[in-house]
Formats: C-alpha cells, structure tokens, sequence
C-alpha cells in the first residue's frame, strides 16, 4: 500500500474488525485495469457491473430497489430473490464510496406482504353493509331452524349466502377466503442489517411524504390501515472525514428541508414511460445535502435516469446501472439535453 493511496484519516482509529477491511481497499490489488467512466449509463446487473468501478471513487450512491409490490420489472424475484439481491448490492457499495461518503436507500415498506401463517383478520364492516340482514338475525333464524345451511337460511332471510358467511364469520379485509392473508412487511430492519454488515453505519434517515395513493382502495378499505402516503430514505456513512458544509443550501433550504426529518413535495403524477419514477427533487436534495460540485453520484437501479439528470443539474458527475435495455434508451434520451447544456457551459468557463 502506497503512501499516496492512504486516506485522509487514521485506520487504526477504525473498529478493530474494518481495519483490514480498509487496507485491503488501499492496497494495489484490484482486479480490473480499467473501471466504468462517470457521465455514463451502463446496461447490465448491478452485482455484475459495482465491482468495475473504482474504488473510493462515489461521493454519493442514491437510488430506489425494486420494492417487492408486484410491478412488472420485478415479476421474476422472489422474496428470498428480493433479499439477496438488496444484500449483495449493498455489499458490494463499501469498496467504492469514499470515506466519509453515502449510501441512501429510498425503500417502503411492503404493504400488502402475502403470509399464509398469518390468521384471517375479520372486519364487521358497520356502514359498509348493502343488505339489512343483521348477525343478530342469522343467530335468531339458526336458533329456529337449527339444521338449516346457508343457502336455506338466505332464501329465509332475503339475502345472498355470502350475506349469511360474512354475518357468521366476518368480512375479510383483503382478497378473497382462499387467498393469503396480507400484512405489512416493514423493510428498514432489513436494509439496516444488510448495511451494517457490509461495513457501513446508519448516520440519518428522512420521511419523504408524497400524495396519497388513493387509488390504493383495496389496501384502504374495510380495515383501520393508513393509506399509502410516505416512503424513507435511509442515510449510511462509511467511516471516514465527512466534510460538512452548510453553505451548499440557502438558510431558507436548511430551515426547510436541510435539517429535516420529513419532506414533502409530490410523487410523479404520471408514470407512462416507466411504472416507478420517483420525483427529480428527491435526489436533488440528497445529492445537494451530502456532496460537492464535481464528486461522482452512483445510481445502480438507474430506471429513466432521474438521479443522472439531478447530477447534471447540480454539477455533479453521475454513473448509471440499469438491468433493461429500453430503460436505458429511455434514460440517455431525457439526460441528453442537459449534457449539451452542461458541455456548452463548460466550454464558456
């Protein structure tokens, strides 16, 4: 390990189980002879394309995983796929960030997570009833007729025997009775024990509240469940000097969003080329927030190229990872025009 490839700080000063970690990132034993360029979207598997990227090269790496609710993009994971890809992509963030950079994890929780060990909830759904039939009157005409079945005790009472099974049993909340049960799956333990293995620690997290998805109604109805309205990015640190300036936000922007644990500002109101944009303010902020003019922003779940089009207007320099081919075309084509800008800008200075 040369003197020059040291970083800025003292291993020693590490916990005793990152400090061979460290030196084996300085060491001159990497690999591959040539590594990615910023200022590119590459088409491929993230496992496959992070360990060709430099070292110690990424300020920021800010991006959104596939989060397991059934969008088209991610009909071939499983949950166990799901979990493995997440940790092995996390893994394989430590060698790049530099010391004292950041991994931000935007991720919700799964909604609507299927377990079939999980028993039936039941819901008396008292001003959501279509039929006058009551349970008090189901037991009153099981207590006259007593071997009567459903479809008897429907044609007494007036009603459908579906009518009869719900006042008996109870409205379920979600799908139907042969369908597994739903219950929140919540996602941050798992992302935090995934980052901690790999060397880095939880430094923050935000709330981001965006609109409410009211066209969610299946989630919403029949239960005291909230409607879907918020989603977390979570900050982790590789160890190391993190510069902290304020003078990259206005007093008005540290005030309002800087220093905040909640932002809020709107979802993509249409998501026409792409089932899951999220807004360009989201890694505007982060990248503003945590990097400087020039430092190179990593996204390996690139989609339309929204993070690579917040770098460019912020200065910064941008690598891009995306598994599908249209979603690359479509990401170089929204980024074009802010490169030629960026370019003639450059060229003017």
């Amino acid at each position: 390990m040369s003197e020059q490839s040291l970083p800025d700080f003292k291993i020693e000063r590490l916990p005793k189980g990152l400090q061979d970690t460290f030196r084996l990132l300085y060491s001159d034993g990497n690999k591959w002879t040539k590594y990615l360029s910023p200022d590119e979207i590459y088409q491929g598997d993230a496992r496959e394309l992070l360990p060709q990227i430099e070292p110690n090269s990424i300020a920021l790496s800010v991006w959104s995983p596939p989060y397991f609710v059934g969008k088209d993009y991610e009909a071939y994971l499983t949950f166990d796929a799901w979990q493995v890809l997440l940790e092995q992509v996390i893994g394989l963030h430590f060698p790049l960030i530099k010391p004292g950079g950041f991994l931000v994890v935007n991720i919700a929780d799964i909604l609507c997570f299927k377990d079939t060990d999980m028993p039936r909830i039941q819901a008396d759904a008292v001003n959501k009833k279509r039929s006058h039939v009551t349970r008090e009157d189901v037991h009153r005409a099981l207590t006259e007729h007593p071997n009567y079945n459903r479809y008897q005790l429907a044609k007494l009472l007036g009603c459908s025997e579906q009518t009869i099974d719900r006042r008996l049993h109870g409205n379920n909340i979600r799908g139907g009775k042969h369908e597994p049960q739903t219950r929140v799956k919540i996602v941050g333990g798992l992302v935090e024990e995934w980052a901690l293995k790999a060397g880095f620690y939880p430094y923050d997290r935000r709330v981001w509240v965006k609109d409410a998805a009211w066209e969610n109604s299946r989630w919403a109805s029949l239960s005291y469940r909230a409607i879907d309205e918020f989603e977390y990015l979570y900050f982790f640190w590789k160890p190391g000097i993190t510069k902290f300036d304020r003078g990259r936000l206005s007093s008005d922007e540290w005030k309002d969003w800087g220093s905040r644990a909640v932002w809020r500002f709107p979802s993509v109101r249409a998501n026409d080329d792409h089932e899951a944009k999220f807004p360009l303010e989201l890694p505007s902020r982060t990248i503003r927030l945590l990097t400087e003019p020039g430092d190179v922003v990593l996204d390996c779940f690139m989609g339309s190229g929204t993070t690579a089009l917040a770098a460019i207007q912020e200065d910064r320099r941008y690598i891009g990872i995306e598994l599908e081919k249209k979603y690359v075309q479509l990401a170089r084509s929204r980024i074009s025009p802010g490169i030629q800008i960026r370019l003639i800008r450059d060229s003017e200075e």
